[in-house]
C-alpha cells in the first residue's frame, strides 16, 4: 500500500525539538499506518543552528524564520516545539494557512491565549494535538484502562507531585535560550504551567474534571540577572506551587511542584485511591504500575508491581519481547502514532487543543487562588 506523505515543518531546535523529531523518525518503523511523516523543514532563529539540526536529524531543509514554513506549500503540519510565548502566534498563523498543528505544552501562557488558539484551529477545521506525552507512557495508559473498567471503584483521592532542583542557586539567570522558563514574559508562569500542567493533564484524563482549587505559590529567589540584558530583574514566575482540588466526581486531590527539592531531577509520581483498590506510578520507574486490589484474598492482599512489557499491555506489542522495557522517548513516538492514526480514522486523538485548554483553565485558577487566598472555581 502506498503511504500518504505528511510533510512536517518543525519550529524549535531544543530539547523538545529533538524528542518530536525522534518520534516522527521512529513511528513508521514500529507502528506502520497510512501516513509516512517526512521531515521536510526545521525553523529556528539561528540559521546555522537550524542547518546543523536539519543535517543531524535528517530534515530536507532549514529556515531561520518560522513564517517561511507556513508560507511553504510543501508543508502539511506545523509542529511547535519553541518557547511558550511563541505558541499562540505560530499556531494561529498555521491554522489560518490551513496547516495541521501540533504544539508543545502548555498550550498557551494563560487560558485567554489558549482560547484564541482553540478558536483558530476549530475555525480552520485542521487536525491539532498538544504533546502531553505522559498519557502515552504504557503504565499510565494501563491505569486509565483499569479505572475505566471500574477496578478502583469510586475514587476518593488523587495525589501528584513533580519535583526538580535545578534553579536553587541564585546565580542561575532568567531569560535566554537555556533559562527562558524563569522569565514570566516568555513562560507565562513557573512550575504551575510547566510541571503541574503535566500532572493536571494526566489527572483530568484519568479522573475527570476539576471543579475548584485552593493554592499557594512561592518565589524563593526574588531577583535574578537576565541572560540577555545582563540586568538584575524581579523574578515573576513561581518556584513552587501546591494546591488542593475538588474533582467533579467528588474526590479530593493534592498537587505539588517545585524546582527547589534538592536531590530530585524529575520526580513525577501519582497515586489514586478508590473504594476497591489503589494504583501508583513513578516516572523514575516508568515501566511499572503499582496496584492494590482489595478484592484479593486477605492472606494474599498487598501491593503488586505490574511490569509493563507484555504484548497485551498498551503499545507494547509494537516493541520488543516481554520482559524488555522501553523509556521516556517512546511516549512521544506513541503520541505521534496516535495522531497519525487519528488522521487515518477521522477520529481526532487526544489531547486536542480544546482538551489542553482545560488544563490552562486549571492553572489559571491555581494562580488566581494563590493571589486571592481563596478557593477558586475552574472555568469549564
Amino acid at each position: 500500500m502506498t503511504k500518504k506523505k505528511l510533510n512536517i515543518g518543525l519550529v524549535g531546535a531544543g530539547f523538545m525539538g529533538r524528542t518530536h523529531s525522534n518520534a516522527f523518525r521512529q513511528v513508521g518503523q514500529f507502528f506502520g499506518g497510512e501516513y509516512e511523516p517526512v521531515l521536510k523543514a526545521i525553523a529556528t532563529r539561528n540559521a546555522k543552528g537550524a542547518a546543523d539540526f536539519a543535517a543531524n536529524w535528517g530534515y530536507e531543509s532549514s529556515e531561520s524564520d518560522w513564517r517561511k514554513l507556513i508560507e511553504r506549500k510543501d508543508i502539511d503540519l506545523i509542529d511547535i516545539a519553541s518557547p511558550n510565548d511563541t505558541h499562540a502566534e505560530i499556531a494561529i498563523a498555521a491554522a489560518e494557512a490551513g496547516k495541521m498543528v501540533m504544539c508543545e505544552k502548555p498550550l498557551g501562557r494563560n487560558a485567554a491565549e489558549a482560547e484564541k488558539m482553540v478558536a483558530a484551529v476549530e475555525a480552520a477545521g485542521v487536525a491539532n494535538m498538544v504533546w502531553y506525552n505522559y498519557r502515552r507512557v504504557p503504565a499510565v495508559t494501563l491505569a486509565k484502562q483499569m479505572i475505566d473498567e471500574g477496578r478502583l471503584g469510586r475514587i476518593f483521592h488523587y495525589r501528584a507531585k513533580f519535583l526538580q532542583d535545578w534553579t536553587i542557586s541564585a546565580d542561575v539567570p532568567q531569560g535566554g535560550m537555556g533559562t527562558w522558563r524563569l522569565d514570566a514574559s516568555v513562560a507565562g508562569s513557573g512550575v504551575t504551567g510547566d510541571l503541574l500542567a503535566h500532572c493536571i493533564d494526566t489527572a483530568l484524563w484519568l479522573n475527570g474534571g476539576i471543579d475548584s482549587v485552593t493554592a499557594a505559590t512561592e518565589t524563593f529567589v526574588k531577583q535574578r540577572s537576565h541572560a540577555v540584558s545582563g540586568k538584575v530583574e524581579e523574578v515573576k514566575i513561581d518556584d513552587a506551587s501546591a494546591f488542593l482540588a475538588r474533582f467533579e466526581n467528588g474526590s479530593l486531590a493534592t498537587f505539588e511542584a517545585t524546582r527547589y527539592a534538592r536531590g530530585h531531577k524529575a520526580l513525577y509520581t501519582l497515586e489514586i485511591n478508590g473504594e476497591k483498590g489503589s494504583i501508583a506510578w513513578d516516572l523514575h520507574d516508568l515501566h511499572r504500575l503499582q496496584f492494590f486490589d482489595h478484592g484479593d484474598d486477605g492472606h494474599l492482599r498487598g501491593w503488586r508491581s505490574i511490569h509493563i512489557t507484555d504484548g497485551d499491555h498498551p503499545y507494547m506489542s509494537h516493541w520488543w519481547v516481554p520482559g524488555l522495557q522501553i523509556g521516556y522517548e517512546h511516549s512521544f513516538i506513541h503520541q505521534a502514532a496516535d495522531f497519525l492514526g487519528g488522521l487515518a480514522s477521522g477520529t481526532p486523538a487526544a489531547p486536542t487543543f480544546r482538551d489542553a485548554l482545560r488544563t490552562d483553565y486549571v492553572t489559571d485558577a491555581v494562580l488566581a487562588s494563590a493571589r486571592s487566598g481563596r478557593w477558586e472555581a475552574v472555568k469549564g
